[in-house]
């Protein structure tokens, strides 16, 4: 190939000129070099081309956006990057100087280094961008997914630093003990807040809860309005807003109502000891078709329980059928109503705590 070159070169300049030396190399060695330079620029800048176009077509048949995502990569290779490479190689025909070649070696590494660590954060950023996206629809905040994107670039690019360091002969092996005994001596002064912040991390990954959840901790029930770095703030039913740090949050029992698809409910019916065993007979019948006509309520069981010291007692077990506690309530009143009435209609007294003493004269 050179050979091919400096013929076609020695129609336009003579022998003698191509041969002349300049600091080391022929006017033939830089015209080749200067040749070459041009044809890798060509080549990169076609190549570049052809793969967008290639993508593009491909993104037409797809319904993903990940080839968009490889679309970007492809395009942060800017112009100066393929320039920068394209010269650095059409400069191996030459002699160069000891200090510029390793200059050059430095930098391209460098650069290199720059452009993978820009490739995969985009990879990043389009993960987490889908994981937002996802979670925007279960009401997540983007505190988190923020602050795990900020964190997953620092370490990107203190690996990249540390590998282009390590490439261009510096040792790294003392600057990595440093960083290391400096991360422990962080990690114990901030553990509080740390411990929050993993805490956070467990909520968002393990979604014991969302926000819009109604929860139970402790005494404390509420709505979860927002989940922080640090804290989660929950509306009391009350009006009061409740602040939880997320250290206490992943280590309490954690009721959570919004993830409640029925509630079962247990009724005692207390009936007086002058009903009539034909009456009680009846009753776990006509209470199962008091609740089936009651909307969302579900039938389990109903039987007569014990002999109690006042009454006779019927244990009813039902489910409502929905996760919101207003119409639970309300299908609870109605299954309380239909009840009330059907011991009205077969004349059956509820029982309430009596006495009866015998005196002997």
């Amino acid at each position: 190939m050179i050979d091919f070159i400096r013929t076609y070169l020695e129609q336009y300049i003579s022998a003698e000129q191509l041969d002349i030396s300049y600091f080391g190399n022929t006017l033939s060695d830089y015209l080749v070099t200067v040749v070459f330079f041009v044809g890798l620029l060509v080549v990169f800048k076609v190549f570049q081309m052809v793969i967008v176009a290639r993508l593009n077509k491909f993104a037409k048949t797809t319904k993903t956006d990940i080839d968009d995502t490889l679309i970007k990569v492809v395009n942060s290779l800017r112009p100066p990057f393929y320039f920068f490479v394209a010269f650095y190689l059409a400069l191996q025909g030459l002699t160069l100087a000891d200090t510029l070649e390793k200059a050059l070696t430095i930098l391209l590494i460098l650069w290199v280094v720059y452009q993978v660590v820009i490739a995969i954060q985009i990879l990043i950023d389009y993960v987490v961008r889908k994981r937002m996206d996802e979670d925007a629809a279960e009401g997540h905040t983007e505190s988190v997914v923020s602050l795990l994107s900020l964190l997953s670039k620092i370490i990107l690019w203190s690996v990249g630093l540390l590998f282009a360091l390590s490439n261009i002969g510096i040792d790294v092996t003392s600057l990595i003990a440093a960083m290391g005994i400096g991360g422990i001596a962080i990690a114990f002064a901030l553990q509080n807040i740390l411990s929050d912040l993993f805490s956070s991390f467990a909520i968002y990954f393990d979604k014991p809860f969302v926000p819009g959840d109604v929860i139970v901790v402790g005494d404390k029930v509420g709505i979860v309005e927002k989940i922080g770095i640090k804290t989660t703030r929950v509306r009391a039913l009350q009006g009061e807003e409740i602040v939880f740090s997320n250290k206490e949050l992943t280590s309490a029992q954690i009721q959570n109502f919004k993830k409640l698809e029925e509630r079962r409910v247990v009724l005692s019916l207390g009936a007086t000891y002058s009903t009539p065993t034909e009456k009680l007979k009846k009753l776990p019948t006509q209470i199962k078709d008091v609740i089936e006509n009651v909307e969302k309520a579900r039938f389990d069981r109903a039987h007569f329980r014990q002999f109690a010291d006042s009454a006779l007692v019927i244990e009813v077990v039902y489910y409502a059928g929905t996760s919101d506690y207003t119409e639970y309530m309300n299908i609870n009143q109605s299954v309380h109503l239909g009840l009330k009435e059907l011991f009205e209609k077969e004349g059956i007294d509820f029982a309430f705590p009596t006495q009866t003493i015998h005196l002997e004269k």
